[in-house]
């Protein structure tokens, strides 16, 4: 396991919530003793879209889309019911609990503690994260948990092509259910932005460059040049979020805990039913492992990028989907060591679909 994970997370993911909090902390410090800067950069927005973060999002998400094989999505007949345990609990389970789960929360728990439009803020961010299952960092997970590859690129590609279609339709849904005013606008050119484009900036950089210099190259040359890219975009974009939302979690810090719970809570359920469903269906472990990470994990980086772009920096959205950056990594290393300790749940076959 120790091996694992040296090698399956780098040294910026494996401590990511201390460089999270690390950011939360300066970029607090920024918007509450330099607030010139953050009133600065939000003269650079175009229909609701903050430029500098918006390219900084393009480095958070075109390493990862380099590394989904599209080629993979032929094989997904070799292992369906893998895939079905899947799809199903990402896209028809996962963000009708996470939109239940908060509601709960933030409209009933905490009334009294939090006003009704900051709830549905947090409440947005929440569905907003709900809706992205993990693409990139599952590979990660797999890793860790000595999923099959083959299986983990298929999920990926598959989610990533779902993602197109199912996101704006079901955060819509999930949003007008909360009387919140969807920018339909908005959230279609967010998600031409944050997934459209750079899916296929990966797609052509895989094609010219595999065809070009091979495919070991892109592999073990091209794509670790970007290995801290997606990290450190990442950790600069919640400095600027941090920024605008200084003054605010200097006079509410109990609201990041109060955040947290409901994320928590949601991050374990799923996890749990696609493991379970898996067991249930005799799956071998190297393909529940990763099928219980993919629904658990968040595609953060597209959660982030949106509620900036629909809600704004300032908003409630947006602290509640870098909440769910906070408490990502430690909560998925717990479901790790719970997969590797139960592995002797499941037969001790491996699945029938070969590595690409």
């Amino acid at each position: 396991m120790k091996s694992n994970k040296l090698h399956g997370i780098s040294f910026f993911e494996k401590y990511l919530s201390i460089w999270v909090a690390l950011c939360m902390i300066v970029g607090v410090a920024i918007g509450v003793y330099l607030p010139q800067i953050p009133k600065f950069l939000s003269n650079f927005e175009y229909y609701k879209v903050s430029v500098p973060v918006a390219i900084l999002i393009w480095l958070m998400i075109y390493p990862m889309m380099l590394k989904v094989d599209f080629k993979s999505v032929k094989k997904v007949g070799e292992n369906p019911k893998g895939l079905i345990v899947t799809w199903v609990t990402n896209w028809l389970i996962k963000p009708f609990t996470m939109f239940a789960i908060a509601y709960v929360f933030f409209n009933i728990f905490y009334r009294g503690m939090i006003d009704s439009d900051t709830a549905k803020q947090y409440l947005a961010g929440a569905v907003l994260l709900g809706a992205a299952p993990c693409t990139a960092m599952v590979f990660v997970w797999s890793h860790l948990t000595k999923g099959n590859p083959a299986y983990t690129l298929v999920q990926v590609a598959t989610n990533d092509l779902i993602i197109l279609v199912a996101f704006v339709p079901i955060v819509a849904l999930l949003l007008g259910v909360s009387d919140i005013l969807v920018p339909w606008n908005t959230l279609f050119l967010s998600v031409v932005l944050f997934v459209v484009i750079p899916l296929a900036a990966g797609v052509i950089s895989r094609n010219v460059i595999t065809k070009n210099k091979g495919l070991e190259y892109f592999e073990k040359v091209y794509i670790p040049k970007f290995s801290n890219v997606t990290i450190i975009g990442l950790l600069l974009t919640l400095i600027i979020i941090f920024s605008f939302q200084g003054q605010i979690i200097i006079d509410n810090p109990l609201n990041i805990l109060l955040i947290a719970v409901p994320l928590i809570i949601q991050t374990f359920l799923i996890f749990f039913i696609a493991y379970f469903w898996s067991k249930a269906w005799k799956l071998p472990h190297d393909v529940a492992a990763p099928a219980g990470m993919i629904g658990a994990s968040n595609f953060f980086e597209l959660a982030v990028a949106v509620a900036i772009s629909v809600f704004g920096l300032t908003s409630g959205a947006a602290v509640a989907t870098v909440v769910g950056v906070l408490v990502e990594v430690p909560v998925m290393l717990i479901l790790v060591k719970i997969a590797n300790n139960t592995r002797h749940w499941f037969d001790n076959g491996s699945s029938r679909l070969k590595e690409v």
